[in-house]
């Protein structure tokens, strides 16, 4: 016995199979169709990753934040289970995570090298650069946030304005003596650049700003800034009325005496600067400069 369909349903069915018809230019159907196509493609990878690994994998906790979609306004933890394999990162397991389950999922990474410094996040209760952490090193599960003592925009993404801010307020560049006549460079002693050569290595991630407790108030430059301003106070091709124009920034109420010798900062670079002994050494300098004998 045939089974009949009703007229209304059948109509609709036809109408559903019905193909939607093609809009906007040549160029645009192409593009269309091939975000189709890596839609259905991610859609793939996600349905083989759903299925169990064969290998070892290791479970991220995400912290999850979207002022601009609703449902997504109030924050979360979400759980990703990645395979493991050695040598992998931090940074791997999130870009995997993204690209294989939620391509939403927004963080900020680039050289992937410990250079730019653009991946820094709070990973496992500490400050740490997501492309140099190993996951062999972290307990399980991974959990994930955003550094604190920042806005959050979106994820794990955080405003980095304000600590670029202070890091422009102590002038970060050089800006040395005229050079004598005749010359087209200004040499530096071998010891001098010794001994500001830890902290050249600043790449901005803002790690030990987040570290520290008393930057997070606001009324503080912040150990990143104060070793910009070392950076440059240090060494001996600097000008001497910008190195004491320096040091009367560094001697303001949001300088170097705000510093309460918490290590904190030091302990969280991924550059290993010495970022306490910077500010201390600072301190000295600032008193030498007000010493007057007469």
């Amino acid at each position: 016995m045939s089974t009949q369909v009703p007229e209304t349903e059948q109509e609709e069915q036809e109408e559903e199979e019905q193909p939607v018809p093609a809009e906007g230019s040549p160029a645009q159907q192409r593009r269309m169709a091939e975000k189709r196509e890596r839609a259905e493609q991610r859609q793939r990878e996600k349905e083989e990753a759903d299925r169990d690994f064969d290998g070892p994998t290791r479970t991220l906790k995400v912290f999850r934040y979207d002022p601009d979609v609703e449902e997504k306004r109030e924050p979360r933890f979400d759980e990703f289970v990645v395979p493991y394999h050695k040598g992998m990162t931090v940074l791997d397991a999130l870009i995997y995570a993204r690209d294989t389950y939620d391509s939403s999922l927004t963080f900020r990474h680039s050289c992937r090298q410990a250079i730019c410094g653009s991946d820094a996040m709070f990973v496992n209760g500490r400050q740490r650069l997501c492309c140099k952490t190993q996951l062999s090193d972290l307990d399980d599960p991974v959990r994930i946030e955003p550094l604190p003592h920042q806005e959050v925009v979106k994820d794990l993404v955080v405003d980095m304005e304000h600590f670029y801010d202070q890091m422009e307020a102590v002038e970060p560049y050089f800006q040395g003596q005229d050079l004598p006549e005749g010359l087209n460079e200004q040499r530096q002693s071998r010891a001098n650049r010794e001994k500001i050569k830890m902290s050249t290595r600043c790449i901005w991630c803002g790690a030990c700003t987040s570290s520290c407790n008393i930057a997070s108030g606001g009324n503080y430059l912040g150990p990143a800034a104060v070793n910009k301003a070392y950076r440059f106070i240090m060494d001996e091709r600097e000008g001497s009325d910008m190195k004491e124009q320096r040091l009367e920034i560094m001697e303001q109420e949001n300088g170097v005496w705000r510093c309460q010798t918490q290590f904190s900062c030091t302990e969280v670079c991924p550059k290993d600067i010495p970022l306490t002994e910077h500010i201390q050494e600072l301190k000295r300098e600032a008193v030498k400069s007000n010493l007057k004998f007469w």
